[in-house]
Formats: C-alpha cells, sequence, structure tokens
C-alpha cells in the first residue's frame, strides 16, 4: 500500500503545481508578469491533465486490479518513466512552449500511457475481465489511446494547413472530448463499480450490458458536439444531440442501480455531501451538453472563451478531482480533510460563478466591474490553498 500512497501523493503534488500555474495565468490579469502566457497555458493543461489525473487514475486502476508483487517491478519502471516524461514537459513547456524538448517529451508520454494500457491487458486476471468495473475500464484505456490520434495529427496539420486550420482546432477537440468524456469519466465510472462489487452491490448482466453499449454509442456520436462551432450541416447538431442524450440516458441506467452501492461505500457524513456534489454536477455537465447541440446555443459557445474554459473546469475541477478524491479516500490511500476540501470547492464554486458571470455580460447586456479579474485571482488563490491543505495532511506530524 505505501508505493500506492506515494504515487497518489505525487499526483497531488503535480496538482498543486498545476493550479501555481493556472494561478499565475489569472495573475497576468491583475500584475505585471514576467513569461509568455501561452506557454504558461501548455504547462498548466498538460500537468493538469496527465500529471493529476492521469497518474491518479493510473494509480488507483493498478490497486484495484493489477497490485500483485510479482509485477511490482515492471509497473514501478513504467512509472518511472512516465515521470520523466512528466518532469520533462514541466521544465520545458513554461520556457519554449510547443518546441522540440515539449514535443519529445509528449510524444514519450504517449508512448508510456500505450506502455500501461499493454500492461494492464497482459496482467489483468481472466477471472475479473466478465466484470462490470473491469469492463467499463478496460473501455476507458481504448478511449484514452483512441483520444492520442488527436496529438498525433497536429504535427501533420501543423506543416500542411497551418495551426490556424479548422483541422488543427479539430484535433485538439477530439483530443479532449475522448480523454474526458471517454477515457476519464469511464475510468471513473468502472472504478466506482467495482468498489460497489466489492461489497456485493451489483447490476443485473442486462441491465449493465444495456447501460454499457448507451455509453459506448453516446460517447462516440457526442464526438459530433465538438464540431459545430464550424456551423456544419443540421444532420451533426441531431448526431451529437443523439449522443448527448445516449450518454444521458446510459449513465442513469447504471448509475440509478450503483447509486445504492456507492452510498454505502461512502457513508461518512462529509463524504456522502461530496458524492452528492459530484453526481447534481455531472448531471449539470450532461445537461449543458445536450443542450449544447442546440444552434442558437452552439453559437452561444463557440466564440465564448469564459464559457469554455468555465465548462472544462466544471469537468476537471468540480467532477473529476472530487470523485478521484472520494475514490482515494474510500480505500485509505489518501486523507481528505474537511477543512482543505471545503477551501478548495468555496474556491471553485466562486470562480464558476465569475466566469460564467463575465461570459453572459455580451449577451445579457450588462459591465462587469474592472477589478473582476482579480476577484477571479483570489478564487483560484482559495483552490492553491486547498490543495496545499490537503497535501500537507499526507504526512500527519508524529506526536
Amino acid at each position: 500500500m505505501k508505493p500506492i500512497r506515494l504515487h497518489f501523493r505525487l499526483a497531488l503534488v503535480y496538482f498543486l503545481v498545476a493550479a501555481l500555474f493556472g494561478l499565475a495565468l489569472r495573475g497576468f490579469g491583475v500584475f505585471d508578469l514576467p513569461g509568455k502566457y501561452r506557454f504558461l497555458v501548455h504547462t498548466h493543461s498538460h500537468i493538469a491533465l496527465l500529471g493529476w489525473v492521469y497518474l491518479a487514475l493510473t494509480t488507483l486502476i493498478y490497486h484495484a486490479f493489477l497490485h500483485s508483487s510479482s509485477i511490482r517491478a515492471r509497473y514501478h519502471r513504467l512509472f518511472l518513466f512516465t515521470q520523466l516524461t512528466l518532469l520533462g514537459m514541466l521544465l520545458s513547456f513554461p520556457f519554449h512552449g510547443y518546441a522540440f524538448w515539449s514535443i519529445l517529451f509528449s510524444t514519450l508520454f504517449l508512448l508510456a500511457s500505450y506502455g500501461y494500457f499493454a500492461f494492464f491487458l497482459s496482467n489483468s486476471r481472466a477471472d475479473q475481465r466478465k466484470a462490470p468495473g473491469f469492463r467499463l475500464v478496460r473501455a476507458s484505456l481504448i478511449y484514452m489511446v483512441l483520444s492520442s490520434l488527436g496529438p498525433w495529427a497536429l504535427g501533420g496539420i501543423m506543416n500542411t494547413l497551418g495551426p490556424e486550420s479548422a483541422w488543427y482546432r479539430l484535433a485538439i477537440y477530439f483530443y479532449l472530448h475522448f480523454q474526458y468524456n471517454g477515457w476519464m469519466v469511464l475510468a471513473l465510472a468502472g472504478l466506482g463499480l467495482h468498489l460497489a462489487g466489492k461489497r456485493g452491490i451489483g447490476l443485473l448482466p442486462k441491465r449493465f450490458e444495456t447501460g454499457f453499449w448507451l455509453l459506448q454509442s453516446g460517447i462516440i456520436l457526442s464526438f459530433f458536439l465538438s464540431t459545430l462551432w464550424m456551423e456544419p450541416p443540421g444532420v451533426f447538431y441531431v448526431i451529437g444531440g443523439l449522443g448527448a442524450l445516449l450518454q444521458l440516458a446510459g449513465f442513469l441506467y447504471i448509475g440509478s442501480a450503483l447509486w445504492v452501492g456507492l452510498r454505502q461505500r461512502f457513508n461518512g457524513w462529509a463524504l456522502h455531501r461530496l458524492l452528492v456534489f459530484v453526481l447534481v454536477l455531472f448531471g449539470v455537465k450532461l445537461l449543458l451538453q445536450a443542450l449544447s447541440a442546440l444552434p442558437a446555443f452552439a453559437t452561444l459557445i463557440a466564440g465564448n472563451i469564459d464559457y469554455i474554459i468555465g465548462y472544462l473546469h466544471l469537468t476537471f475541477l468540480g467532477i473529476l478531482t472530487p470523485a478521484l478524491w472520494l475514490l482515494g479516500k474510500s480505500q485509505r490511500i489518501i486523507r481528505l480533510p474537511v477543512g482543505g476540501t471545503g477551501v478548495f470547492l468555496l474556491g471553485f464554486v466562486l470562480s464558476e460563478l465569475l466566469i460564467f458571470l463575465r461570459g453572459s455580460q455580451g449577451w445579457l447586456n450588462f459591465s462587469v466591474p474592472l477589478d473582476f479579474s482579480q476577484w477571479i485571482f483570489y478564487t483560484s488563490l482559495l483552490m492553491v490553498l486547498g490543495i496545499l491543505w490537503i497535501i500537507t495532511c499526507q504526512w500527519p506530524r508524529s506526536h
């Protein structure tokens, strides 16, 4: 258990680093800071997705399905190689943006993620492979590999069509869509099902099978929502909207049966409230995703950077992050102080309100105060303090 705890703690440290870069990005609107904004954006996003979420998820998956002394050494070698790629990105992106070294380490990270996928398939036990939780996690890893087609395509697109091409933006959206809708959310759902199964809470095979294929269809078809900024033919709106509804139906079909098991697993007052918080925000995310299939909403969102950032933060900070904390806490991998969690969530909620408020000023015909960026900076500071609080509690003082 000690290596598992250490790996998850390291993921939390990456999260703190990503949050500090996010705070610096907010600081550009308040202070005269050195450095290139665009380079820091690349660093922030890569370390948040790959240092925090990827590392935390792969640690939890290893603990749930692969934790065996016979494969521990191979896993540690893969883990150390992954750290090399992450540190390389951390030391190259802030100074050069997308250049030789950052591209090299990003490419090596993709290869490391393929190695993890192969490691998972080759070392999982045969008696696990029909379990609902395992099947969702395996599907999530397939989406992780699929999403990497986006980064691989970027080089060719830049050399032939240029970064201003619509295909360049589509490649990025392809990557993001299958990362958070496919890989990350499905992995969390699979881990949740696995924990419920350990408590004797399962799904009827037919119910799971229906929900599973609703989810797969929904995840694939809802990618078309990421093309609506191009104002494509009407059939794209229909396909994307159908995908969003199928995704919603799949999660409701599985989640309604899973709720009892999750509620029993997270039975402490604070953990139960945090679970409800995550599920409510996940419902909001699915609703916003479905609404984005409507032409009026698609047009409104396409040119609004605050709405896009707010939605991404809703997904990564409001859903994925607390869900990872819940899974880690429920298995005694991390300590989750109520105070630190509360400070982080307060900063997150205030930040979301301010970001969406600023994004709405155009179509609601009002203006935000001149010091609005300063307010958003302070909400980001709250999140940093919350993460720091949580990290310091992982190493309690000896008495």
